[in-house]
């Protein structure tokens, strides 16, 4: 009976036992799913975090790449304006050289011809023509060798005309026809106003002048000729023809200076005699 009673009591004992046990394990099951659940609600948190961070760092990925293609592309677009502007500034230097080529080209070619023409002027004598046609020759792109033998030819046909229309101009003071002589004498100086014969033009110049009533024009001529760098064997011809335009001009005293210049300069020249003839009458008279 006691056994009985023991083996009761130890099945209750187990029993009581068994029951907390299943409380124990109902209570453990029970955190373990309040644990489940929390650790679902943080991995979904964490889910939902991780989608909006992804879709976060997607869309800036994207417009960072939108950012970079715009810069990449607004520069190729950049560079490809300044190759573009690049080439058409060379082509348009290109076709600007091509143009000036072709002009040098044509300007040669007619330089070539306006000198073949030139040369023509010279090979027939025509000295007056090819001294005219001279000056816009010169304009022209011709070679140093072309401009300085037709410069020098040019000035042999200066030199020439200017002593030809000096004979013309000595042949009209001898028979008298002074205004024809002064025109000549002047065409002379305007051809070559140096020339080896231009003193004796001057001279003659101012002896037409003389004649013709134009003794202001022909005194500062004279002037140049009596000076000391003129040629010495027309400065006492110059002197005397002074005298006489001064004397003309009735310019008295000038005309004493300039006769007594003559005598104290040039006391063997032929003029002399005269020279002191006057210079004794005007200073009787005036």
């Amino acid at each position: 009976m006691r056994e009985v009673e023991d083996e009761l009591g130890e099945i209750k004992r187990e029993i009581i036992e068994s029951r907390g046990l299943v409380i124990k394990t109902n209570n453990l099951t029970n955190a373990l799913s309040a644990d489940i659940r929390s650790i679902a609600r943080r991995q979904q948190s964490y889910e939902r975090r991780l989608v909006w961070t992804s879709a976060t760092a997607y869309v800036v990925f994207v417009l960072v790449v939108l950012v970079v293609l715009w810069f990449a592309w607004g520069a190729r677009v950049e560079s490809m304006k300044a190759e573009t502007q690049q080439t058409m500034e060379d082509n348009e230097r290109l076709r600007k050289e091509v143009r000036e080529a072709q002009k040098r080209e044509e300007d040669r070619s007619l330089a070539e011809a306006k000198a073949e023409q030139f040369w023509e002027l010279v090979r027939q004598g025509k000295r007056a023509e090819l001294i005219e046609a001279f000056e816009p020759l010169r304009k022209e792109p011709i070679t140093k060798a072309e401009n300085g033998f037709f410069s020098d030819a040019v000035e042999r046909a200066q030199n020439e005309l200017a002593a030809q229309l000096y004979r013309e101009g000595q042949d009209k003071v001898r028979v008298q026809r002074w205004q024809e002589a002064a025109n000549a004498f002047e065409e002379s100086l305007k051809y070559k106003d140096d020339s080896a014969v231009s003193g004796g033009v001057k001279l003659g110049l101012a002896e037409a002048y003389r004649h013709v009533g134009r003794q202001k024009d022909a005194v500062p001529l004279l002037q140049s000729l009596s000076e000391g760098t003129a040629d010495k064997e027309l400065q006492d011809d110059a002197l005397y023809q002074l005298a006489w335009c001064q004397m003309d001009m009735q310019a008295w005293n000038d005309a004493k200076n300039t006769w007594g210049a003559l005598i104290r300069r040039f006391p063997g020249s032929h003029f002399v005699p005269e020279a002191r003839l006057q210079l004794q009458s005007l200073n009787l008279l005036h």
